[in-house]
C-alpha cells in the first residue's frame, strides 16, 4: 500500500503569528514542524504543498514540493497526489501527534474520507483512498467538515471521523501547545526566543 501525506501551507497561516512573533517566521517555523512530524512517519512520502514560495529550505533533500494557489480547495490538491491512499495535514498543526495520521489511515478500510476534526471547527487533516472520490468537496477549514462530507457522500458511513486535535489559528492558540509534548522544537524556538 504507498501512502503519501502532503503538509499544506498557505500564506494566510502567518496571521496566527503570537504578538511580537514575525509572521513570516512563525509560519516557517510551524510549517517546518509539522512536515517533520510528518516526513517521521513511517511507511509514507511526506510532501509539502504550498502556496508561500521560498520553503525549499524546510523538507528533506528529496521531498517533493507541490505549488498551489492561495485559495486552490482540497479537491484539487488532492487529485495532485500519488499513490494508492492519501493524507492532508494543516501545517499549522506544529504538535500533531503522529498517532491520529496513522488512525485516519486505518479508518479508510471501513470509509472512502476519515476526518480528524479541528477543536474549534475546522479538521487537522484528512486522508482518503486515491483517487479521491468525485462528490467529496472537502474544506480544512468548514465550520462542520465531517456533517459537510456526511452531506455530500451518497451513503453517511462513506465518511469517518477519528480523534480531534487542534490547530493555531489566532494569535492566542500558541497557548495551546503542550511543553510536555516532543516535537514541534522550531515552533518552541521561536516563542522561547520572544
Amino acid at each position: 500500500m504507498t501512502r503519501t501525506v502532503a503538509v499544506l501551507v498557505r500564506q494566510g497561516m502567518a496571521r496566527s503569528a503570537p504578538r511580537d512573533v514575525d509572521p513570516a517566521r512563525w509560519l516557517e517555523a510551524i510549517a517546518e514542524d509539522t512536515y517533520e512530524l510528518v516526513a517521521g512517519l513511517e511507511l509514507v512520502t511526506p510532501v509539502l504543498v504550498t502556496s508561500v514560495p521560498g520553503l525549499d529550505d524546510l523538507v528533506w533533500p528529496g521531498t517533493e514540493i507541490i505549488e498551489i494557489g492561495e485559495h486552490d480547495p482540497v479537491k484539487d490538491v488532492l487529485k495532485l497526489l500519488k499513490g494508492e491512499q492519501a493524507a492532508i495535514v494543516a501545517g499549522d498543526a506544529p504538535d500533531l501527534p503522529p498517532l491520529l495520521v496513522g488512525k485516519l489511515f486505518r479508518e479508510l478500510g471501513r470509509a472512502h474520507v476519515t476526518v480528524c476534526p479541528a477543536e474549534g471547527g475546522g479538521a487537522v487533516a484528512l486522508a482518503c483512498r486515491l483517487p479521491p472520490p468525485d462528490w467529496a468537496d472537502p474544506d480544512l477549514d468548514d465550520p462542520d467538515p465531517v456533517a459537510a462530507l456526511r452531506a455530500q457522500a451518497p451513503g453517511r458511513r462513506m465518511v469517518a471521523a477519528g480523534p480531534g486535535w487542534h490547530r493555531l489559528r489566532h494569535p492566542g492558540d500558541a497557548e495551546r501547545l503542550d511543553p510536555g509534548l516532543e516535537g514541534w522544537e522550531s515552533t518552541r524556538a521561536l516563542l522561547t526566543a520572544r
